[in-house]
């Protein structure tokens, strides 16, 4: 079994002084650099989506609407890029790339990102109920498309803002605050016609949001590993493809209450084993 190479993003690309005091600001200017410019991208495309769809335009009669659509999901990868290599953390793109795919890991790490997956499914199957969407085997080909459409999001949440905010914040709060501005991220998206997250609960996608947020900063912090944080990302959204969840509050809640508490207790049992 091999050991994890834990990349130097989290020691040495992405914080800045270690022991850093908090102050008065309550985030780095780096991160508030990558939010503005996440954000930026964002409402740049993501609000021509929900004006075209305004004008009845939907995206999925318009295919050239994925363009704007997919910029928009891809505002957190190409805001880490920008935000890095402008303060001279990437020296290239080649490394920055080769810093987010880092295979490498041992099998323990990759069954952490499975138990995971299992974690944050199968509560919301058995509490809420479920319909089959796409037969099981096509996970195989889902997870791959889904890198792009979501698990790249994580070349920003956990490569570049977790490690920035546990310099000033415990990992609880450096979590919740992720949290939150990743649920804030997703709410135009529930305004744009002919998208998955048009017409569900706001609430209830909240919920479920903050214990992902939970499960992926525990494999960022308990791996050293952005690769296996965008695995994850992918899994769990194609595993939506197959099992499509009744959403609802109830079910949401317990399924994040039992993947927050899985996250403590791997995190706890990793620190006795040291």
């Amino acid at each position: 079994m091999e050991k994890d190479n834990k990349p130097a993003v989290w020691e040495k690309d992405v914080p800045v002084s270690a022991g850093r005091k908090r102050g008065k600001n309550w985030m780095s200017s780096l991160s508030r650099r990558y939010l503005c410019i996440t954000f930026a991208i964002m409402l740049i495309c993501w609000g021509i989506c929900f004006l075209c769809g305004r004008s009845n335009l939907l995206l999925n009669e318009n295919y050239w609407l994925y363009l704007p659509y997919l910029l928009g999901g891809l505002s957190p990868t190409i805001a880490s890029f920008i935000v890095l290599k402008r303060s001279g953390r990437v020296k290239t793109l080649k490394e920055w790339i080769r810093n987010i795919f880092d295979f490498r890991h041992s099998l323990w790490s990759y069954a952490i990102v499975l138990l995971m997956a299992v974690l944050y499914m199968l509560p919301q199957c058995l509490i809420s109920g479920y319909e089959k969407g796409a037969p099981l085997p096509a996970i195989l080909f889902i997870i791959p498309m889904m890198v792009i459409g979501g698990g790249l999001e994580e070349a920003g949440w956990r490569y570049l803002l977790q490690p920035e905010l546990e310099e000033k914040y415990s990992f609880t709060i450096a979590t919740v605050i992720i949290g939150l501005i990743w649920w804030l991220w997703h709410m135009p998206l529930f305004y744009i016609p002919g998208v998955a997250q048009y017409g569900m609960n706001y609430l209830a996608f909240g919920i479920s949001v903050m214990g992902m947020s939970f499960a992926l900063a525990c494999i960022r912090k308990s791996t050293g590993s952005v690769w296996l944080c965008v695995l994850f990302h992918a899994i769990a959204n194609s595993l939506s493809g197959v099992y499509l969840i009744h959403e609802n509050i109830m079910g949401n809640t317990i399924s994040s209450v039992i993947l927050i508490a899985a996250v403590y207790l791997l995190l706890f049992m990793k620190k006795r084993i040291k």
